[in-house]
This record gives C-alpha cells, structure tokens and sequence, in this order.
C-alpha cells in the first residue's frame, strides 16, 4: 500500500511539472518566441521604412528641410531595434545579477521612450506640412516650383521648391509622402509604446525569449 501511494504521488507530481512547464513538441525542435524581438523587428521595420521614405521625399527638392524629411526618426528607431536586438541576447538572470542585462534595459527602455517621443514629434511635423502644402497654389518658374497658400493675399508666405521640374511633385507626390510620414511614424510610436511598457513591466512579468531547445526542466529556458 505504502509503496502504490507513494508511486501514485509521484506519478501526479510528474504529471503537474510537465503541465507547469511549457506546451512539449517536437524534442528536435527550436521554439522562438516572439517577445521582446518582435518588437525589436518592428522597431527595425519601421525605422528603415520611415528613412526611405523620408530619402525619397529629399530627392524631390533640396530645398526642403530636415523636419519635412524625418529621416532622423527612421534612423535613431534603427539604432534602438539593434539594443532590442543585444537584449534578447543576453540570457536572463533574476534580481539584476548582471550589470550587462541591467544596463542594455535601462538603455532599451530610455532609447524606447525617446523613440516614442521622436516618433510623435515627426508625426506632428508631417501633419503640419500636409496641412499646409493642401492649401497650395503653385507655379513653374524656370526649375523651381513657387508656391503660395493664398493667392490673393499680397503679404502670404512664398514657399520655393529647387529642381523641381514640374509642380505635381509638390502638390501631389509630396502630399502623399506626408500622408504616408504620418501613418509610419504613428504606428512607429505605438510600437515604442509597447516596448517601454514591456520594460516597465518586466519586474511583475517575465516573457520567454530566444532560440530555446525543447526541455521538460522549465529551468533550463531562457527568459528576459
């Protein structure tokens, strides 16, 4: 009897480990989850994105300026996926026993929050010169494209666009970019968000992370 119940207990002890650790497939196969690199990936997606994008706007007229062609956003967000990229390198260890784990989050939750802040500030740009560049009146002169908001105010603001051969570009392709500008950068900023509120977070939830071999031992899988 002693012996049944005994063997009996061990089998339910068994059986509750192998249900707390997580979901068992393959043996030969790798796991990768998602959390936090898929946030570092879209981070870096976006980032290239709005550079593009932003390079293909500079390439219209080499009067525009640094705000209306947001490429530091794209930029700066590219240079924050690559510290997402090193964190979900670094193998976790609980109560901050390492100062490389507890420096590279720091960082990422900083670049984060100045990426959320970049990404808002650019969007607010975007807004402002789509805005503004709806209400144009344009005209050729020679190989600029001078455009005004109101015709019939003689004092309104003239806005000059070199090495523009034709004013469609102003009117119609740049319009877009913007449009474009601002629905990247939104997006940009909310992934931002949710990396910031991943790191805020991480003392109360752990999100299991990297390249893991299947193993019943829940301690042998990394975290971060």
């Amino acid at each position: 009897m002693g012996k049944g119940q005994k063997g009996s207990l061990d089998e339910k002890k068994g059986k509750r480990m192998r249900d707390d650790s997580p979901a068992q497939e393959d043996g030969k196969k790798c796991r990768v989850f998602r959390f936090p690199l898929l946030v570092a990936l879209l981070q870096l997606l976006f980032g290239v994105a709005v550079a593009a994008v932003a390079f293909l706007m500079a390439a219209i007229s080499p009067s525009l300026l640094a705000r209306e062609t947001p490429h530091w956003a794209g930029i700066i967000l590219c240079l924050v996926s690559l510290v997402g990229f090193i964190l979900y390198c670094i193998n976790y260890l609980p109560d901050e026993k390492t100062s490389m784990q507890f420096v590279v989050k720091l960082l990422y939750f900083i670049l984060c929050t100045t990426g959320l802040v970049i990404s808002v500030l650019a969007v607010a740009f975007a807004g402002h010169h789509h805005s503004q560049s709806s209400s144009f009146t344009c005209k050729q002169m020679g190989e600029a494209c001078v455009c005004v908001q109101d015709p019939n105010d003689p004092i309104a603001r003239t806005f000059t666009y070199e090495g523009v051969s034709d004013c469609e570009a102003i009117t119609g392709t740049l319009r877009f970019y913007f449009l474009l500008q601002i629905l990247l950068n939104l997006v940009q900023a909310l992934v931002c968000a949710v990396g910031t509120f991943i790191m805020w977070r991480h003392r109360y939830q752990v999100f299991f992370s990297g390249l893991q071999i299947a193993s019943p031992s829940p301690e042998l899988w990394q975290k971060v």
